[in-house]
């Protein structure tokens, strides 16, 4: 296989990538060519949390709703073209989970992780499993929200399996019970260095042993369509659903475009999720005081990342706003925003206080008081606030992630909604020092695809093969740094002495 070319089968067939996340969702077609995969969103849909009797949950039968419409407009449309989806592949958001019974019932409605119910049971585990040793196995960032905290807050887990949120949504497609790995290594009962369940820690939180199906990799079949929903799709009844990365943090990292070694990423959405990608997790205790975590990425990769702070305090922002008086428009609020001078307040986008929604704009101002900053209400003056300080955490994060690895970064990689988003593209490029590639936008679908077309036969090649499709694929935009680095690329001999220390 060339360097410059990776092997594709073009006609090879049509897939489809159900890809939700936390406030959307959609079903997209990707199409195998010989210029790289052409996307095309077939369906798309709305998704939030809702307060349901006293607690913030999902609506996972409305969910699953609009994934049975979006495989309904995917094969209509597939047919439309003379074409065969070849296979279906589900990526979510991470650490959420539903229960269901030995006749595949599901107890009640998940709940969502922006829920406060762990507040109290962090401490419970905690005295059970301390920090370090948590770390030191799993090798997961500390988040008050990650399952094994849920998992502690459950009155009652006799009988009943735990199924990840797009394990779920195959089980309800196929029958078929499993965890993929890269959202298992998310739970905090993952051995991150052996790649399989933490054995002693089901037992020691008194969690029954089998609570979770057996473990997948990527590029496994989950299984085949249930006829009643092949019916209701008009799919062929043998259509396979195959494990993609499907955190979908996982499926857009295997996409990042990067050619080259050295690259640093930044999945940018309701969420960030700033690092880079590792052969070995790093489980020292540097580590762990910095909270990074090492997820489990494509092919046994390790994200070495940390989640920031994200667009949900923008996109709250702007709702509140919006309910306040007429929307204003993002193009012009960024418009306004990047003309007001630099230096202005910086939040801890990090903060519990902005997990939940409500109020964004004045818990924001009120986080610029409490650093001794007047933060005025005005929409663009509150929007330069999220996006500065976004910035300034990405650059500190990636720092670190250089620091504490060994690694060198010689340029920053922007995917995912956040990579549309110019002001904030440049004010990374200007708080890294480092060149800023944008794009793509669909890099969770474009990582969804590939991972299944490759277990399909239609590409072949390792994981930089499938980055220099993602590359042929979608075009970017790169970002030059207007002021003085604030990252510097690590030497060889920075990376010596960090390796040693």
């Amino acid at each position: 296989m060339s360097a410059d070319t990776p092997d594709t089968q073009a006609g090879a067939g049509v897939f489809a990538a159900v890809d939700i996340g936390a406030s959307s969702g959609r079903v997209i077609l990707g199409r195998i060519g010989p210029g790289g995969v052409a996307l095309e969103t077939v369906h798309r849909f709305p998704n939030g949390v809702r307060e349901i009797d006293g607690a913030l949950r999902w609506d996972l039968p409305g969910i699953f709703e609009e994934v049975l419409n979006g495989l309904t407009r995917a094969a209509a449309r597939a047919a439309e073209e003379s074409e065969t989806i070849v296979s279906i592949g589900i990526d979510t958001w991470a650490v959420d989970y539903g229960l269901i019974d030995a006749d595949g019932v599901m107890a009640a409605l998940p709940h969502s992780y922006r829920d406060g119910r762990t507040a109290a049971a962090v401490p419970r585990v905690h005295a059970v499993l301390d920090e370090a040793r948590l770390y030191a196995t799993t090798g997961l960032q500390y988040l008050p929200f990650n399952t094994l905290y849920q998992l502690a807050c459950e009155p009652d887990l006799a009988g009943k399996q735990a199924l990840l949120i797009p394990d779920l949504l195959a089980f309800r497609l196929t029958g078929s019970r499993c965890t993929e790995e890269t959202n298992a290594s998310t739970t905090g009962l993952f051995d991150a260095a052996a790649g399989e369940w933490a054995a002693a820690f089901p037992a020691a939180l008194g969690l029954p042993e089998d609570l979770f199906p057996e473990l997948i990799a990527p590029g496994r079949t989950v299984g085949v369509l249930l006829p009643a929903v092949a019916e209701r799709t008009g799919l062929p009844a043998g259509t396979p659903v195959v494990a993609v990365g499907s955190h979908d943090t996982a499926s857009a990292v295997a996409a990042v475009p990067a050619l080259e070694p050295g690259f640093a990423y930044i999945s940018s959405g309701t969420w960030s999720l700033a690092g880079i990608e590792l052969t070995a997790p790093v489980l020292s205790e540097a580590s762990r005081r910095a909270n990074f975590t090492n997820e489990r990425g494509v092919d046994g990769t390790i994200r070495y990342l940390r989640n920031v702070g994200g667009l949900w305090l923008l996109s709250e922002s702007m709702r509140e706003w919006s309910a306040a008086g007429p929307e204003p428009e993002l193009p012009d609020l960024l418009a306004s925003a990047a003309l007001l001078p630099p230096g202005g307040p910086l939040i801890d986008v990090d903060a519990d206080e902005f997990i939940a929604p409500g109020n964004m704009p004045g818990r924001i101002r009120a986080a610029a008081a409490a650093g001794g900053f007047v933060l005025p209400e005005d929409p663009a003056a509150v929007t330069r606030c999220i996006l500065d300080s976004l910035a300034d955490a990405y650059a500190r994060t990636l720092a670190l992630a250089a620091e504490l690895s060994g690694q060198r970064i010689d340029v920053v990689h922007i995917v995912g909604g956040g990579s549309q988003n110019t002001l904030l593209c440049q004010l990374t490029a200007d708080a890294t020092g480092l060149p800023v590639i944008a794009g793509p936008v669909e890099a969770t679908a474009l990582g969804n695809v590939l991972v299944q077309a490759r277990a399909a036969g239609a590409v072949s090649g390792s994981l930089a093969d499938l980055r220099r499709l993602a590359a042929q694929s979608s075009p970017t935009v790169t970002y030059r740094p207007a002021g003085s680095p604030t990252i510097r690329a690590l030497s060889s001999q920075s990376r010596a002495d960090s390796a040693a220390s």
